[in-house]
């Protein structure tokens, strides 16, 4: 969770970034309608924009800015799918996770988007054409990454079991304890039994008190010692 949380806030700070160029990405994108001959249609997906600056963008700093967006959505799709392996999810979780998988979709339609309060994109583009033009496509990622940030708040509430990894491979856990043999339990058992079968440095001494298990003294047939 904590490297999700990571990367997320990675893409936010380039997100600030080009945030700071949007007046740059809406010109980028209007000359490469001009060149297109298509100024009736609105931005309305990220395969436009990539069709965009592959075939009618005809200066390096329009490449540029074009390629950022491209880049910042590339890494918000890769997020989606490294979220899924964090946790099986719940119906909430799942919820937000869905839309996010449908916003980065190359060819989802993002002309109606916008970005309400307290995101102000919309109300930086200079003129109705440029909001009924440009409101779904610089509304796209900070409505993203929004859902993102709830998907991870609601990630960190739920139990810590729930937050395995899905696809890897459970913890060992520790060594079974070996399991003895039948013969060397058998042996045991023999020689528990028959304790004083067992010699030992006492054993091989003269008697004395605590031998326990020592031989007793001869007795002559009907005599006393």
């Amino acid at each position: 969770m904590n490297e999700a949380k990571e990367a997320l806030r990675s893409i936010e700070q380039k997100y600030k970034l080009f945030q700071q160029q949007q007046f740059t990405f809406v010109a980028a994108l209007e000359h490469c309608r001009e060149n297109a001959h298509d100024k009736i249609r609105p931005i309305a997906s990220i395969e436009q924009v990539q069709s965009y600056m592959e075939h009618y963008c005809t200066n390096s700093t329009d490449r540029r800015i074009l390629l950022m967006f491209l880049d910042i959505c590339t890494e918000l799709s890769r997020l989606c799918q490294r979220f899924e392996t964090l946790h099986a999810g719940t119906p909430v979780t799942n919820n937000f996770l869905d839309k996010c998988k449908t916003l980065v979709s190359q060819s989802n339609d993002l002309s109606s988007l916008r970005a309400k309060y307290p995101h102000d994109v919309v109300n930086h583009l200079s003129c109705d054409e440029a909001r009924n033009h440009y409101g779904g496509v610089v509304s796209l990622i900070p409505i993203i990454l929004d859902l993102m940030k709830e998907w991870i708040a609601h990630s960190e509430k739920l139990p810590r079991k729930a937050l395995q990894h899905v696809s890897g491979p459970a913890s060992p856990g520790p060594p079974a304890a070996p399991v003895p043999s039948a013969r060397a339990t058998g042996t045991r058992a023999r020689v528990t039994e028959h304790p004083c079968r067992q010699l030992t440095k006492g054993s091989l001494k003269p008697g004395g008190a605590g031998q326990g298990c020592s031989k007793p003294p001869w007795r002559p047939p009907g005599g006393k010692l």
